[in-house]
């Protein structure tokens, strides 16, 4: 099963002047629910190209794997524990498939864990951090009110070497948090993503499916070259 992806108001980020996404990890508030074009729009007003892509694997591997994937989704923790890691091992590590990692945003948690993974700008620590944002999922999403889960981000965030000024100043960056989800919105309505997990395979969208089902469409990928 996966999560449905409601169209985002990248306006809504900054909306008196603080975050107002949903209180609930992983719900979508009524007033996300904006139309499509509306949130187009506003995508097409952020400059975009400070984002980059978070990228696993060898440049040149014959099958490009494109995850779309929510912290505060409970079925990409799931990948994230199991079939990523035969993936990694299988795949990616063999110089196979090229991963690349887009994030999704339900609500603000989703978003400030992303934050805390992309603090450093290192690609390693980014899916370090992810490994520990999902691993430890559903302890942050339920530390309580914003404030405690935002505390229990933090903690991640020290975990993996990042210090409290240099997650402070990530967390604090309006800007970021506005370009992320403009970014996000610019893929997500390319790729038509509509809920996570998603997996766009050498061009062709993949749903969330058992690994056996997977990795068959890995394997005919690989037979094509």
């Amino acid at each position: 099963m996966t999560r449905l992806v409601p169209a985002l108001s990248a306006a809504a980020l900054l909306m008196a002047g603080a975050f107002v996404f949903s209180d609930q990890p992983g719900r979508a508030p009524a007033s996300w629910l904006v139309g499509s074009a509306l949130a187009a729009n506003e995508a097409a007003e952020v400059d975009t190209s400070t984002i980059h892509d978070m990228v696993l694997g060898a440049e040149d591997a014959p099958v490009t794997i494109v995850e779309y994937a929510s912290f505060t989704c409970p079925h990409c923790a799931t990948f994230d524990q199991g079939p990523f890691k035969k993936l990694k091992a299988e795949y990616i590590d063999t110089g196979k498939v090229k991963l690349i990692y887009r994030e999704v945003y339900f609500d603000r948690y989703g978003l400030w864990a992303s934050m805390i993974a992309r603090c450093s700008g290192d690609t390693g620590k980014f899916f370090g951090i992810t490994d520990l944002i999902f691993k430890t999922q559903n302890d942050w999403v339920r530390a309580g009110g914003p404030t405690e889960i935002v505390d229990a981000l933090r903690k991640i965030g020290r975990l993996a070497g990042t210090d409290n000024d240099q997650l402070e100043a990530c967390l604090q960056d309006g800007a970021k948090a506005q370009t992320l989800v403009a970014w996000y919105q610019e893929h997500a309505k390319e790729d038509g993503i509509d809920a996570t997990p998603t997996f766009i395979i050498n061009g062709t969208k993949v749903p969330n499916q058992a690994w056996d089902d997977f990795k068959a469409v890995i394997d005919a990928e690989l037979a094509k070259q």
